[in-house]
């Protein structure tokens, strides 16, 4: 478990300089201005009319950074900072989100798989948790020392990473759709803008690219663990 921890430690560190970079450059480039003086709702709604998505709802939503969105309700989530912000940062990331609606729209392969794994990525959590929780409450020690335990934890955690990595390519081809359309539409103007625009969208999708990372290595862990288990069993 030492070596679970201390990948969970050195994980977590990651992800907090990556988040940390994030909210710095959204926070940054939500003080510029974009020339057009378009709100974040008002980018999604010219994007969605430019692609001819009829079908899509773009609603408030509380807090900062927790845009998202929804394709079983096809509904595009915008943050406070956003919705109805005039910034860099708030077209940029309603552009965002609008690439998420194309890829509905377009049936993008990648994000249909991801979709279809969520039932599955919601089961190991749940599996994972349940676990965890056990190891806690000190009853379930010999699981991590256990086969069963230990391909348990490996199989979850080897969906987990699966999701993550289907993940990336969905999240990459959304900000390159969203810079390619406020590029050619001049939503945006070339220079600072532009350069706010992809700085912001560069660290969003490296947060993802650290969450792949981490269930990667966290998957091999317990695989490694349960190839050693069973090594060793062999030789006694």
């Amino acid at each position: 478990m030492i070596g679970y921890i201390a990948i969970i430690g050195v994980t977590t560190l990651i992800g907090m300089f990556i988040s940390g970079k994030l909210k710095a450059s959204f926070g940054k480039y939500a003080q510029v201005p974009i020339v057009t003086g378009l709100s974040g709702r008002e980018v999604a709604q010219a994007m969605l009319d430019y692609y001819g998505v009829k079908d899509v709802k773009i609603v408030p939503r509380k807090g900062s950074l927790t845009d998202h969105y929804n394709p079983l309700t096809k509904t595009i989530a915008l943050s406070e900072p956003v919705y109805g912000y005039r910034s860099v940062s708030a077209a940029a990331v309603a552009a965002h989100e609008c690439g998420h609606a194309i890829q509905h729209a377009t049936n993008y392969k990648a994000m249909w798989l991801r979709s279809a794994m969520v039932p599955f990525i919601q089961l190991s959590t749940k599996v994972q948790q349940g676990l965890f929780f056990a190891l806690i409450l000190g009853i379930g020690g010999d699981l991590f020392a256990s086969d069963w335990g230990l391909g348990i934890l490996a199989a979850t955690f080897g969906v987990t990473a699966l999701f993550a990595l289907v993940t990336l390519p969905v999240e990459f081809n959304a900000s390159s759709r969203a810079l390619k359309w406020l590029d050619d539409t001049d939503v945006i103007a070339d220079g600072m803008e532009t350069e706010g625009a992809k700085e912001g969208l560069r660290w969003a999708a490296m947060t993802y690219v650290a969450n792949a990372f981490s269930a990667m290595v966290i998957f091999l862990y317990f695989g490694y663990k349960l190839l050693t288990n069973r090594n060793q069993r062999k030789l006694t």
